[in-house]
């Protein structure tokens, strides 16, 4: 009877504490999500990685090298290391529009440095008959649209490097009077041309002449 009446008291001390440590359940409390399986469970986001990864390659544009070149083009920097692509092709634009316009205002002095005694005399022969017949061209190159390196060539000592230039031009020539007799200043024409620089690499001279011209 003695032992009915402690365990009684035991299991009422041991509620009492449950109670207290629980407290009064509702049916209304917030129920907390049951802990998941590790394989349930959604992990924390990832921390970012430094990963090293090369930079974006951007589009340069149009090749400044057209693939027929390319084996000209290795054995010029073998004969030339300092040779460089990019260098080349802007002196090309530049000397491009340097003798057109040389050649359009007659300047057979600066068309004497830029270009070899071949294409000088051409280029003289044709101011000649220009001046002769009292004409004067009033070109503009409006804009290079494409230069690149179609080809390249190395025989012994000299080097030839060929470029397609693809230009608008607005070609005007007037008579003797000043009257437009062809073309028009405000259409400009497509053209294309492929011109030759050549150069002595044994020369001291560091700069390239036109040689050769032609068109696409």
């Amino acid at each position: 009877m003695y032992l009915v009446v402690l365990f009684a008291a035991i299991a009422a001390f041991l509620a009492l504490r449950l109670y207290s440590v629980l407290g009064k359940r509702t049916g209304h409390e917030q129920q907390q999500p049951l802990p998941r399986a590790a394989d349930e469970r959604v992990g924390a986001p990832p921390m970012p990685r430094t990963i090293d990864m090369p930079a974006e390659v951007r589009d340069a544009g149009p090749r400044a090298v057209e693939p027929g070149a390319e084996g000209g083009l290795r054995a010029l920097i073998a004969a030339d290391p300092s040779f460089d692509v990019a260098q080349f092709v802007e002196g090309g634009k530049s000397a491009y529009k340097m003798i057109l316009e040389a050649f359009w205002k007659g300047d057979r002095d600066t068309l004497s440095w830029l270009v070899e005694d071949e294409v000088r005399d051409s280029f003289t022969a044709a101011i000649d008959a220009r001046e002769a017949a009292g004409e004067t061209l009033d070109n503009r190159l409006i804009s290079i649209e494409r230069a690149a390196i179609s080809e390249i060539a190395v025989e012994g000592r000299i080097a030839r490097v060929t470029m397609r230039f693809d230009a608008d031009i607005a070609a005007v020539t007037r008579d003797k009077d000043g009257n437009v007799i062809a073309g028009s200043l405000t259409d400009a024409v497509d053209t294309h041309d492929v011109w030759t620089f050549s150069r002595d690499l044994r020369s001291d001279d560091p700069n390239w002449k036109l040689s050769d011209t032609d068109e696409a």
